[in-house]
């Protein structure tokens, strides 16, 4: 069992103190080690709103799938009948416009475009205010990628969440953060500041296709009581799923 955790990621000081209540557990060690994975990670989670349209907010580092995140959230949320606008708010990265307008084009869904060096707040006011106007459900934000430890960038989100409450009379509904399943044990102290920056509502573990097992949610989840809400698990549009704690629990122990 210890050779599961510390292989799935979860690091060192987690593994020590699951295993350690173990060891005083007489039958079924395995079950209790279950239970004890699933009231760390079954976080309660529901969807919030306080006002049309419902804005989603997507951050994270550099690389960690803001971007598939974003197409694939759009997509989740059109088949479930809701009329969504994607903004294209990484105003840093070259091709990020053009890889969110070709998601948008496959799901047939609006999208607000940007320029490299366009101030990212305005975009989301755009966005907001087109939704708005012509009665759309919800609006998804995909942010550029920034180091956690970047205060010029993180201030730069918090503009965007100021224009948010400027123009909604309300704070976004969801604060996504995106974590690379691979990043390791990095990703706990990245969640730590987005959390305490910017107040992340909920994780979407991205990559879990790839050999990472993901274990690093688990401490995420323990430390900061962050629900974990979606997985990706690959690059087509439907590869996008609601977390389950059950799922992810029997593919550590049993794989």
């Amino acid at each position: 069992m210890e050779e599961a955790l510390l292989s799935a990621d979860i690091g060192t000081q987690l593994t020590q103190k699951l295993i350690e209540k173990c060891k005083k557990i007489k039958n079924n060690k395995k079950e209790f080690l279950k239970k004890e994975l699933l009231n760390i990670l079954s976080l309660p989670y529901e969807e919030r709103f306080f006002s049309f349209p419902k804005v989603i907010l997507i951050i994270g580092v550099n690389g960690s799938g803001k971007t598939t995140t974003v197409g694939k959230l759009a997509y989740y949320y059109k088949i479930k009948g809701q009329n969504v606008i994607i903004a294209s708010a990484d105003t840093y990265r070259d091709a990020a416009t053009e890889q969110l307008k070709i998601w948008a084009e496959k799901i047939k869904t609006e999208i607000i475009l940007s320029q490299k060096g366009q101030d990212a707040a305005a975009i989301v006011f755009d966005a907001i205010q087109s939704a708005q106007k012509r009665g759309k459900d919800i609006v998804i934000v995909d942010t550029a990628g920034r180091l956690h430890t970047r205060k010029e960038l993180i201030e730069e989100l918090k503009k965007i969440i100021r224009v948010i409450n400027k123009i909604k009379k309300s704070e976004p509904e969801e604060i996504f953060l995106t974590i690379d399943a691979s990043v390791g044990q990095n990703g706990i102290e990245q969640a730590k500041i987005f959390k305490e920056e910017i107040g992340v509502t909920g994780i979407i573990v991205t990559k879990l296709d790839g050999t990472a097992k993901g274990g690093i949610i688990i401490p995420i989840a323990y430390e900061l009581k962050l629900p974990i809400c979606y997985i990706g698990c690959g690059e087509e549009l439907n590869d996008l799923i609601p977390f389950s704690a059950e799922a992810f629990i029997k593919a550590i122990l049993e794989d």
